[in-house]
């Protein structure tokens, strides 16, 4: 993956693509990952890295509290990586916090229209072994 993050309709665009081209497959996965940013930012960003909190010995979830709204690192991979190393499509997208509603409006958008063709997980062997289960010995697989 490029050190350089991709613009927000950049990433939407390549998201797409990486739908419909595991769609067309039928067959493969995309993986979708978002975290915060905290540290790293370049200096060609628009917004300077944020100052690191100072510790406070009474908190131990110290970090979480940053002084100020941190931004969001979204990636999206297609899980091709031990087959075809070399056709693995890495995206990412660094989302400022001003801009999270709009960018998730969109993504919801995007990845609803990537999921249009997702087949429905087959459970019957899971659903005949419970049925075997039950009337065997009852309860003894139910947690309460």
């Amino acid at each position: 993956m490029a050190d350089k993050h991709m613009s927000h309709d950049e990433f939407f665009a390549g998201l797409t693509k990486l739908f419909e081209t595991t769609r067309s497959k039928s067959h493969g996965s995309v993986f979708l990952v978002q975290k915060r940013l905290s540290y790293g930012l370049s200096a060609s960003s628009s917004t300077p890295t944020s100052p690191t909190p100072q510790k406070v010995a009474d908190d131990p979830l110290w970090d979480l509290h940053p002084p100020s709204p941190l931004p969001v690192l979204i990636r999206a991979t297609a899980g091709k990586s031990k087959n075809h190393p070399k056709e693995k499509v890495k995206l990412s997208t660094v989302v400022q916090p001003d801009a999270l509603e709009a960018f998730f409006a969109r993504f919801a958008e995007v990845a609803r229209g990537g999921m249009t063709g997702l087949k429905k997980r087959d459970r019957t062997r899971r659903k005949a072994k419970d049925r075997k289960r039950k009337k065997a010995g009852g309860k003894e697989g139910v947690k309460g």
